[in-house]
């Protein structure tokens, strides 16, 4: 029989024990070994039983056992000793305190549809999710004053499974707030908070704050699931990425809007900084800004301002990170349906509805004008915007190209700081013990730990060493594999006695190549199996065989990745094979922690340029395992020809099937004759020195660079700080926003007149030689503009094909003469700096100093 209600009981801990409670509620236990060593001691078996979740060890120990440990004092001693760790962590200084400069913000406020932190919260579904825990998790770690913002989703993802025949299925398994390491922010009364927002509906959508301790960074996560709420709100946060477009909607409005309300509560309860930035962590947060209009132009606290002023004030402080490389990823609503939840029970009361569609609008050559655009509406409302790798920067300023049609892609002002992994969570504890034995210390790997020389310790440990401790990872994987082959063939429907063969399913000393990660297309999950004969020959090779660990979700209502995913479990159910290939059902943080230390190589084979960056790989590298990759994303950047091995890729050719035989090919002749034959070339003492020798130079190479410390650092003084510098100039007394809306304004309305009369240029020779130079001037209309408005430059460099400037380097020109009728006259200097093809334009630009581009408004005049 099924319960008609289901809820958690938590333990009352002996007083003794009470630090218990503050060790499994701070989800720092996630990536510090020694707390989890600390709930370990309680009861191992429970531990490991309950998937090593605290929160479940301490609902499942047995009162006599609390007891006992209440009186163990070795045990109470170290318990001491972890929470005195814990209590030092969040409280002394770190990296930003100590470092940080004076532009540094008092705090961030970052939102994201999804968060991985740990497999215990299952509140994520793939990269973006566990980018954005990494990025909390190493904000802690480096005392980024960071607040994070997200939803609760009742069913989290789904929990796949595979029928008989190999279809992914999926269930949504109920996940009991009082089972989660969270805490109900409550009002000083003790009440639950509320967030309130009105929908085109009689009632509210009302939602509570829960809130997730990620070390010193609090998450914010919204529930709607209460009783306040009728049946279809309380839905609203029923699991991720479901549910019809309307229900995108409704959670897209809540995480921005009802997010911004949430951070307001918390900061008024706990004394929190009120985030001078806030960062929207891809296009499902963006109506956050809306929110931040909302509370400017309805006067909560202050002046009322109008929309142009509160949306500078906005902009100064907004970062938006986007991270798709195809349009079909965006989100992108009806334009009639957000019309109509921002209409007359708008959940930004005030906020003009025509402004608001405004900014999502695709009004730009080939865009869509009966849709609304949540990711051109974050470009719109940030004043600094990202990729999330070199190449993902370049395919971004050409996807969004249109925002600002009158600029090369090159200056479109979309910057990139390519993505980085938290160590402490993805790399084995063993490869840690490694260094430490070797020299290194734990403060190596901390906030400097993206320092090449750090790195060098790898060289001190001995390659035989380094060789066992990589075997080790592997039989720690194919044991965790073959329980869970285990587990998915009697899942499936098959019998105990028909799995013998699962006892020596993969093994400890072959060639381990990993792939893992969603089952999009352009993943190109079954490019391995372009040709089955020679596939099944490499796995099969008498002396130098290979084997495959595979995992990955499909979206449910993704057919298509469904039929790749059944491809490969159908590969893998072949008797001849099914030795050397596994498919592991429901891929997620608790499988990858022991993956990645235990491939050898790890596979990526995207469809380029679609990759934005992908993380995988960074991780595997991290724990000594070797790339085998398409040059897409955070390879493409630092692939330097001796730290794995690059898959030539067909970009030329526009037949996907080709394209496809073409790189499945090239991928086994690399397989063939470079991975396999350097990993069993043995020395005399059994060690494959070559091999050792790539992965001591992997970890050099790419140690330093892969890093989260490095990627969160680069947030703070790239983008971080310079918007909390823009964002006080904006918000002391809102004179400048004030102005700086007003001048917008003017050089907007002004700009048809701006253009210039003639270029005239002096002291170039017939047969021009390198060091030698050319005066410029230029004779410019401006109109009503002054030139303190503007910017005159030219524009220099080499010349290609039909007279294309590349390679340019732009000059500002001084004014030097004024004229009646808004007339001037601009001068400079060119000095030829380099030999060959050289050519130069004029343009005017905008100017003013709380620009963050020169391409900010679009608008430019050329000659």
């Amino acid at each position: 029989m099924r319960a008609i209600r289901r809820f958690t009981v938590r333990p009352v801990l002996p007083e003794p024990l009470r630090l218990l409670g503050d060790l499994a509620t701070n989800l720092r236990w996630s990536w510090h070994p020694e707390t989890q060593d600390v709930f370990a001691a309680i009861d191992d078996e429970l531990w490991t039983a309950s998937s090593r979740d605290p929160v479940k060890t301490l609902g499942a120990v047995s009162t006599a056992r609390l007891e006992e440990l209440a009186a163990d004092k070795r045990f109470l001693r170290r318990l001491d000793l972890a929470h005195a760790d814990l209590e030092q962590y969040l409280t002394g200084d770190r990296w930003f305190q100590k470092k940080a400069g004076e532009g540094a913000p008092q705090a961030i406020a970052y939102f994201s549809p999804e968060y991985g932190i740990t497999s215990v919260l299952p509140q994520y579904s793939g990269g973006l999710g566990i980018l954005a825990g990494d990025h909390l998790k190493t904000a802690s770690d480096l005392g980024v004053p960071l607040i994070g913002v997200g939803l609760l989703y009742q069913h989290g993802y789904f929990r796949q499974q595979f029928s008989r025949e190999g279809w992914q299925e999926e269930t949504y398994p109920v996940l009991d707030p009082d089972g989660l390491p969270i805490t109900l922010l409550r009002e000083g009364d003790g009440t639950p908070t509320q967030v309130r927002l009105s929908v085109p509906d009689e009632a509210d959508l009302v939602a509570r704050v829960f809130v997730a301790q990620v070390g010193r960074v609090p998450l914010l996560l919204l529930d709607t699931d209460i009783e306040d709420n009728p049946q279809h709100l309380r839905e609203v946060t029923d699991r991720l990425y479901g549910g019809t477009t309307e229900h995108r909607l409704l959670q897209e409005l809540l995480l921005g809007v009802g997010g911004v309300r949430a951070v307001r509560a918390f900061t008024r309860l706990t004394g929190h900084p009120e985030p001078e930035v806030f960062h929207t962590n891809e296009g499902h947060a963006g109506f956050l800004g809306l929110e931040r209009i909302r509370e400017l132009t309805v006067a909560e606290g202050g002046p009322a301002l109008d929309f142009d002023t509160a949306l500078e004030v906005t902009r100064a402080g907004t970062v938006f990170t986007t991270h798709t490389p195809v349009p079909a990823g965006i989100d992108r609503f009806p334009r009639e349906l957000v019309e109509q939840y921002f209409g007359s029970r708008s959940s930004v009361p005030g906020v003009p509805t025509e402004r608001i569609l405004r900014l999502g609008a695709e009004d730009y050559s080939g865009g869509d004008s009966g849709v609304f655009n949540m990711a051109v509406m974050g470009f719109r409302l940030s004043q600094r915007a990202n990729g999330v790798s070199l190449l993902h920067g370049h395919v971004s300023r050409g996807m969004f190209n249109g925002l600002w049609p009158a600029f090369d892609e090159a200056e479109v002002p979309i910057t990139s700081i390519t993505n980085g992994v938290h160590a402490p969570t993805w790399v084995a504890r063993e490869v840690f013990e490694l260094a430490s034995k070797a020299g290194a210390t734990v403060s190596d790997f901390g906030a400097d730990s993206d320092a090449a020389d750090v790195w060098n310790v790898v060289d001190r440990i001995p390659s035989a060493d380094l060789w066992s401790t990589k075997r080790d990872l592997r039989a720690r994987l194919v044991q965790d594999a073959r329980g869970r082959l285990r587990k998915s063939c009697l899942n499936r429907g098959a019998a105990p006695a028909e799995l013998g063969w699962i006892d020596t399913a993969l093994d400890p000393d072959v060639l381990t190549i990993g792939f893992a990660r969603r089952a999009a297309s352009y993943k190109r999950l079954t490019l391995m199996l372009s040709d089955p004969e020679r596939l099944k020959k490499l796995l099969l090779h008498p002396e130098r065989p290979i084997q495959l660990v595979m995992a990955g979700k499909a979206h449910p209502a993704d057919d298509g990745g469904k039929k790749l995913i059944q491809a490969i479990v159908q590969l893998a159910d072949d008797p001849e094979v099914r030795h050397r290939v596994a498919y592991l059902p429901n891929y997620d943080i608790a499988m990858a922690q022991p993956l990645y230390p235990g491939c050898d190589v790890w596979l990526n084979n995207p469809l380029r340029p679609y990759e934005a960056c992908g993380t995988s790989g960074m991780k595997a590298a991290l724990n000594g395992g070797l790339n085998l990759s398409i040059l897409d994303g955070w390879w493409d950047e630092w692939y330097d020809g001796s730290n794995g091995w690059a898959i030539p890729s067909a970009d030329g050719v526009e037949d996907p099937d080709k394209r496809d035989d073409i790189e499945a090919h090239a991928l086994y002749d690399l397989i063939e004759k470079e991975v396999a034959p350097r990993f069993y070339d043995l020395d005399g003492e059994g060690l494959p020195t070559r091999w050792i020798e790539m992965v001591r130079h992997t970890l050099k190479s790419l140690g330093p660079k892969v890093l989260s410390t490095r990627m969160v650092r680069e947030y703070v003084d790239r983008l971080y700080a310079p918007a909390a510098v823009a964002s006080r100039a904006m918000n002391d007394s809102y004179e400048g926003a004030a102005e700086l809306a007003a001048w917008k304004s003017r050089v907007v309305e002004n700009w048809s007149s701006v253009h210039i009369d003639h270029v005239e240029t002096e002291g170039l020779s017939d047969a021009p030689e390198l060091g030698g130079g050319m005066d410029l001037h230029v004779f410019a209309s401006l109109g009503s503009l002054s030139p303190e408005d503007v910017d005159v430059q030219v524009v220099h460099g080499r010349v290609k094909g039909e007279d294309e400037l590349v390679d340019t380097t732009a000059t500002s020109l001084a004014l030097a003469e004024t004229y009646e009728g808004g007339r001037h006259r601009f001068d400079g200097h060119i000095q030829l700096s380099r030999a060959g093809s050289f050519g130069y334009t004029v343009r005017i630009l905008p100017r003013n100093p709380h620009l963050a581009s020169p391409a900010e408004l679009g608008l430019v005049a050329f000659a």
